[in-house]
């Protein structure tokens, strides 16, 4: 946990250090694409030197100066399969968006969807050590919060304060400065595998890059996604990647859930490939032209030719209805949504104030998917686009580079975290006090 902690630090500083350089990269790594970002931090000052608040907050700081994507190779469920393979895609991707900003970048912030995440409600309090609240109590009261057991294969991606209570007061977003005695916090720890971290931070490495930052897909797509009465009140944002499903739910501004279904678009591909015995590259240019998910009286009398170049004329020149093709789509988008609703259920999203729920990713274009979903996952389901942020090329302001621009947000205002904050003295472990012990007893 130590040394987690340490390389965060670490990570926060260098992203630091590349802002007050002017250029920083924002790489999305996803199971049908990888995408690049290359951010200007350019200084300007906000008007009224002010800064924006609400959805705005941050973007008067940068602008987007590069961007490239390029197919996936070498992810499956969002996380590495074949090091070769990703290593050349995010070159790719790095370079055409280079290439576009006429800029060279050495430092890099990562998102993922794989992992298999995990959260976790953790809470702690302590006494104010003098009459205000200063940084010293709040990284007290946070290192005091209680570690659950995570398992040795697991690491900390996110550890967010989502709440602070001073004395009889809850529900302050920030109390430092404040007068009070008793300082308590909840806070929300999302936890992934670090197979998938340690393979996602060994190819940013053997790409000639420096990782400024990582965070989950789901967190990142919620931040763009959901608008400010959304996260105010209680959403959540479900991005439909190609390998894996994102969660998440924000109640207060804070995301307080996130999980993880290892199914997306991709398996819809695959279940037409399968279904009509036609290649991947050929489902999926179908379903992007001719997919649905609810069938008409017109969907049987729409002919669509499947084609091929196997040269036999009786196999190219096949062609199914529109119906077939739905057919096979919807048993697989009714599973996803299953899944989705099931976490939701797990998570006890039906006790939140406003339980809206925002479908974003590239798999949430599916026409008719909307509807199927408010019948699955409750009445109030939005279709949700990335924000609109400064220098973003028209092609990337689909609901599949929710994350990518959300990733954005996260590197111009990161949100405090456990690590933004000085650990105690009393929390380090044993080992390293030995360790120092020991170091003393060789050399002297």
């Amino acid at each position: 946990m130590t040394d987690l902690y340490h390389s965060q630090r670490a990570m926060r500083r260098m992203r630091k250090l590349a802002m007050d350089r002017g250029v920083i990269a924002i790489l999305d790594v996803g199971s049908s694409k990888v995408a690049c970002l290359v951010l200007r931090f350019d200084g300007i000052a906000p008007k009224g030197g002010v800064e924006q608040m609400g959805a705005l907050a941050g973007q008067s700081r940068f602008r987007v100066i590069g961007a490239a994507t390029t197919r996936s190779r070498g992810v499956r469920f969002g996380e590495i399969h074949g090091m070769n393979e990703a290593e050349r895609a995010v070159r790719t991707a790095l370079q055409a968006a280079q290439k576009m900003a006429q800029v060279r970048v050495d430092q890099v912030i990562a998102c993922f969807s794989g992992g298999e995440p995990r959260s976790y409600g953790l809470d702690g309090q302590v006494t104010v050590l003098d009459d205000a609240v200063a940084e010293q109590d709040v990284a007290r009261v946070l290192a005091a919060c209680d570690m659950p057991e995570i398992g040795a294969s697991r690491e900390v991606l996110h550890a967010q304060p989502v709440n602070f209570a001073l004395d009889h007061r809850s529900g302050l977003v920030d109390p430092r400065g404040q007068v009070g005695h008793r300082l308590a916090c909840d806070m929300h720890m999302l936890t992934v595998d670090d197979g998938a971290v340690h393979n996602l931070l060994h190819c940013i490495k053997r790409c000639d890059l420096e990782p400024a930052g990582l965070a989950s897909s789901a967190y990142a797509s919620g931040i763009s996604a959901l608008v400010e009465d959304e996260q105010e009140l209680g959403a959540a944002c479900v991005d439909l990647g190609g390998g894996a499903t994102s969660i998440s739910i924000f109640i207060k501004k804070h995301m307080i859930y996130a999980d993880s279904v290892r199914m997306g678009g991709e398996h819809v591909t695959s279940d037409i490939s399968k279904g009509l015995h036609v290649p991947l590259s050929t489902a999926e240019r179908i379903k992007t032209l001719y997919g649905g998910v609810v069938a008409t009286g017109m969907d049987d009398r729409e002919m669509i030719g499947l084609g091929g170049d196997s040269g036999d004329y009786e196999t190219d020149s096949r062609s199914v209805s529109r119906a077939e093709l739905i057919g096979i789509m919807r048993p697989r988008v009714e599973e996803i949504l299953e899944e989705v609703r099931a976490r939701l259920d797990a998570a006890g999203f039906e006790h939140l104030p406003s339980q809206r729920i925002v479908l974003t990713g590239g798999g949430s274009q599916i026409p008719g998917l909307d509807g199927l979903a408010a019948r699955i996952l409750g009445n109030q389901v939005r279709l949700g686009r990335p924000l609109r942020v400064h220098g973003l090329p028209q092609s990337a302001t689909g609901p599949g580079f929710a994350a990518l621009v959300g990733l954005c947000l996260f590197a111009a205002q990161p949100q405090d975290e456990w690590w933004d904050f000085e650990m105690p003295m009393d929390r380090y472990p044993a080992r390293s006090l030995k360790r120092a012990v020991r170091w003393f007893k060789e050399n002297w």
